[in-house]
């Protein structure tokens, strides 16, 4: 049989993934999923402002209905879920099992389809949303990823998707490099967020405020890096205005595994400032910055966000 080389990120490692062989990604071309489940913890428009105990509020509606997917192409030293990151977790499914679970969180009360990083499952995905469509999905879906891709690969979910919601971490290309082996990752990122706003030109949101179309990018504040934060939000401001939403964060959380980083470089390779946690003075500055800009449209985070409860469990919920 003859190999397929992968392409689907930027990393283009040509990986046989459809013969077994695992990629940059750490993983293979099995659909291997982690957890999916209503979720609590994403901006008040994708997941709603219920707290989480409730099993759904007064429209019947609970949470995000987030799939997660095992492996990353991206491989950032302070990733906040190497478990799955790695591949370390995730059981393998079928597309047709893909699909049955994007319609039993819709059953649930979801109130999107939340695929969290899914970017080298797009051909999968894109069948199984397909399939799920063809049998009465009609929510929303969300495409949440690191931000790291390629126009060609996000063609193929051109009118399957809704919602955008990126990362944009860098445009630093040394930075990116240091923290997330990615050189390239700036210029990716323009790229791809530019092809996401090519197919949802508009933000919109139903009754209940809840975002139906649009892209929002998610800006996570590193330590010791206001800086580069205000230079994102610079350029997002800059060459978007108001066509997009803007979310900062402050969730930041050193990683309990600091001594080496997902490819295994000796953690002096790591900034110390990693270790720590954002101040409340460097979100402050960031949140001055952007008000100074005139951004309004986004979301930013309240209180001591840096928390577990952002991280859930990822043992296979609502997976098999």
């Amino acid at each position: 049989m003859e190999a397929k080389p992968c392409t689907l990120c930027p990393r283009a490692c040509k990986a046989d993934r459809e013969g077994g062989q695992k990629g940059r990604c750490h993983v293979d071309a099995r659909i291997h999923v982690a957890r999916a489940a209503l979720h609590f913890w994403e901006e008040p428009c994708i997941s709603g402002t219920e707290a989480p105990l409730q099993s759904a509020n007064r429209n019947g509606k609970a949470g995000s209905g987030a799939v997660f997917f095992s492996g990353c192409p991206l491989g950032c030293v302070f990733c906040q879920n190497r478990a799955i990151s790695r591949g370390e977790a995730g059981a393998v499914i079928s597309v047709e099992r893909l699909a049955e679970i994007f319609l039993k969180l819709q059953e649930q009360g979801a109130y999107n389809i939340n695929l969290v990083t899914a970017g080298h499952y797009t051909p999968q995905v894109c069948e199984a949303l397909r399939l799920a469509k063809g049998r009465g999905l009609l929510l929303p879906v969300v495409w949440n990823s690191s931000g790291y891709e390629t126009v060609g690969t996000l063609r193929m979910l051109e009118g399957l998707v809704d919602i955008y919601l990126p990362d944009f971490k860098y445009l630093d290309p040394q930075l990116a490099l240091r923290y997330s082996h990615a050189e390239d990752y700036p210029e990716a990122a323009k790229q791809a967020l530019g092809e996401m706003v090519r197919q949802q030109p508009s933000c919109r949101f139903d009754a209940a405020g809840m975002m139906t179309s649009g892209v929002l990018v998610r800006h996570l504040l590193l330590p010791g890096h206001v800086r580069e934060a205000k230079q994102v939000v610079s350029y997002l401001w800059e060459t978007y205005g108001n066509q997009i939403y803007i979310s900062l964060m402050n969730q930041y959380t050193p990683p309990v595994q600091s001594a080496q980083s997902v490819y295994g470089e000796d953690s002096s390779a790591i900034d110390p400032l990693l270790a720590r946690r954002v101040t409340k003075r460097e979100y402050e500055r960031l949140l001055d910055y952007a008000a100074q800009l005139g951004v309004e449209q986004g979301f930013y985070q309240e209180g001591g966000t840096a928390a577990e409860s952002f991280i859930p469990a990822f043992d296979g919920t609502g997976v098999v």
